[in-house]
């Protein structure tokens, strides 16, 4: 009995002061003007809520609150914003105190010269040197040859067997985009990079506590491993004086390139360029696949249109950018997955300085999560949202219209979109054309912080 009691009166202990730290956050944050929300703890606010239910939380909360409200995640005070017009004018208006506001972890793994660190001349300049390498002329005369030809090797001898989607497009995304930035080393450096490089993604959507096994603390410890690699490349290259026509080329040729950017700027621009391109492309390529699959019909147009092309060419003839620029439902499938899918589900500014949004009152320095996925399923702009209809795309005007958010937005948009199409319509040109697929199990499908597979997403493949 007196285990019992002790036992209650320290159930009863831990209670009461959970309460009461629940309390005193809420109290710290009640400023007079601020929207309503809740605060959760001390330091970790709602971020395990946020995390593990998504959008459910969201939902929820807005229930509650409204569609503008206050919350703490990832380790700071933020607004969440599902107001469409007033998402629109946020990501529209940079210049009126809205910079970006990336999470402090994705900031330290990341670099702080890397674009989404950046605002006001420095983003326009850093802005500029990466469009200079991912311009359409460069996708034409340069990128492109190294994608198709990196997407024949890598989709071959794929018939008769199981594999895991999810690893094969991650392993795509970041092994083509080392093939863009580093031609000539990329077969070399890429067995030591690849685990490097995913350590990193995984340390970047943390809690930035440096605690021996987080995931934030092994992020940091990859960027480490990863600026030796990419330092050692700069100076072999140095050293050698040879001509390379890839991006890390470009970024080194002062002659060439008026963006003249120092060693750190080069390799956190490396970084970028990995890190953006990596989770867009993957995770849009897998989610194709397994709408596709699920989906005959569209198959079964996207099929013909590239067949169309395989029968102008003879086998050995590589895509171009003519034919990239006629694969029209091709990129009606991407769009259309990218917007069911949800692969962003939305960006993060920053306040510069204590303003008022929605007749409320933001404190300097805090963040507004511009929060876009149910503008992605508003029976408004997407009739029948939830249907997977690439055909609605075919309708040019959609992609114009002014709440299209799955890129981003105002001068944020993403500006690798175009080479990720790119990459994603070789992908499925080589694989829609070589193979017929069935899944394999009914593999798990997470949509929220990532879109993922957590247990892999397995299909067996044959000969088409």
């Amino acid at each position: 009995m007196a285990i019992f009691m002790v036992i209650l009166g320290f159930i009863l202990l831990l209670c009461t002061c959970s309460t009461a730290l629940l309390r005193w956050n809420e109290v710290r944050y009640r400023k007079k003007g601020l929207p309503p929300g809740t605060m959760g703890w001390p330091v970790f606010g709602e971020t395990t809520e946020f995390l593990k239910q998504g959008p459910n939380f969201i939902k929820n909360q807005r229930a509650r609150y409204g569609s503008f409200f206050k919350t703490h995640i990832l380790g700071c005070p933020a607004i969440i914003s599902m107001d469409p017009e007033l998402n629109r004018y946020i990501l529209m208006n940079e210049a009126k105190g809205f910079v970006p506001g990336y999470p402090q972890s994705m900031l330290d793994i990341l670099g702080k010269c890397n674009i989404a660190a950046v605002h006001g001349s420095n983003h326009k300049y850093m802005r500029g040197a990466l469009l200079a390498l991912i311009s359409p002329t460069m996708i034409r005369e340069q990128l492109l040859p190294k994608i198709d030809s990196f997407m024949r090797t890598h989709l071959s001898n794929w018939d008769s067997k199981i594999i895991n989607i999810q690893e094969k497009t991650k392993e795509m995304a970041l092994l083509s985009s080392l093939k863009q930035i580093a031609s000539k080393e990329s077969g070399i450096i890429s067995q030591k990079f690849m685990p490097e490089f995913f350590k990193l993604v995984s340390g970047t959507l943390a809690l930035p506590i440096d605690l021996p096994g987080t995931n934030y603390r092994q992020g940091l410890q990859a960027r480490k491993n990863i600026l030796s690699m990419l330092r050692q490349l700069l100076e072999e290259r140095r050293a050698s004086k040879e001509t390379h026509k890839d991006m890390l080329g470009c970024l080194m040729n002062s002659e060439e390139n008026k963006y003249q950017l120092n060693d750190d700027e080069i390799i956190d621009q490396i970084i970028t360029i990995l890190y953006s391109g990596y989770e867009t492309v993957s995770t849009t390529s897998m989610m194709a696949v397994k709408y596709l699959h699920d989906h005959p019909r569209v198959l079964q147009e996207l099929r013909k249109e590239h067949l169309a092309i395989r029968e102008r060419k003879k086998p050995e003839d590589p895509i171009e950018w003519n034919d990239l620029k006629s694969m029209r439902f091709t990129r009606a499938v991407i769009f259309e997955t990218s917007r069911l899918a949800t692969i962003v589900n939305g960006v993060l500014r920053k306040t510069t300085k204590e303003m008022e949004l929605n007749g409320f009152v933001i404190p300097e320095g805090w963040r507004i999560y511009v929060y876009t996925r149910e503008i992605n399923y508003d029976p408004y702009i997407y009739p029948d949202p939830l249907a997977f209809n690439p055909w609605r795309w075919l309708d040019k005007s959609l992609e114009n219209q002014n709440y299209l958010f799955i890129f981003g937005g105002g001068t944020r948009q993403c500006p690798g979109k175009e080479l990720g199409i790119a990459e994603i319509s070789t992908f499925l040109h080589y694989f829609v054309t070589r193979y017929s697929w069935g899944e394999v199990g009914g593999d798990k499908l997470m949509k929220f912080p990532r879109v993922e597979a957590p247990n892999g997403l397995h299909i067996r493949v044959s000969a088409y």
